[in-house]
């Protein structure tokens, strides 16, 4: 399976696969962001990682991509750290999920959208990949404004496990072809701006 990119950037921001030197960083984002991320990330619902964990995460994260796995990447806007996403492979041989948090300082700022633009670029990069997905619980309106803005395709409802607080326990799928054009997709980016 071919290796995700460790590193991808544009629109004023640099996505990286976090590293083991990151770990205090991460740490302190996700503090910093707790209230925000709580009612829709079900891992902030658990006690905090010890440091020392936290860096095996990040190595095992790094060993994972390597070996063909998923990528995730802190988004870094200048110095700041303005949320993370993520490249998934749980959706298939033929396809990519993304994930995505933004940190309390950056929200409604464009974070989401812009990082995830950035990733159907390096995902439809990858042989084989012929669609990109976008899954979040109903109830999280706000992260459905993104595969939207973005042109992707609503795919439908599922039952899904309400992780985290404020979920509802169904899951919205959307869905991204490769067959759709860049120009298709900034047309409808467009029109929904």
């Amino acid at each position: 399976m071919q290796v995700l990119p460790d590193r991808v950037e544009g629109h004023g921001m640099l996505l990286c696969c976090w590293r083991v030197g990151d770990a205090e960083a991460q740490a302190a984002a996700l503090a910093e962001s707790a209230d925000h991320l709580r009612p829709w990330m079900a891992f902030m619902n658990e006690p905090p990682l010890s440091l020392g964990a936290r860096r095996e995460m990040l190595s095992t994260w790094e060993r994972e991509r390597l070996a063909g796995g998923d990528a995730i990447y802190g988004i870094f806007i200048e110095d700041s750290i303005a949320g993370s996403t993520g490249l998934h492979r749980r959706r298939g041989p033929d396809a990519l999920e993304i994930g995505y948090w933004v940190h309390s300082a950056f929200t409604r700022r464009g974070v989401a959208s812009r990082s995830a633009g950035l990733l159907i670029e390096a995902a439809f990069a990858v042989e084989g990949i012929e669609r990109v997905e976008i899954h979040h619980d109903k109830a999280n309106v706000r992260s459905a404004r993104v595969p939207r803005k973005l042109g992707f395709r609503f795919a439908g409802e599922e039952p899904d496990e309400a992780d985290a607080p404020a979920e509802v326990g169904i899951d919205c799928a959307w869905v991204l072809e490769r067959s759709v054009s860049a120009c298709e997709r900034r047309v409808t980016r467009q029109i929904d701006e």
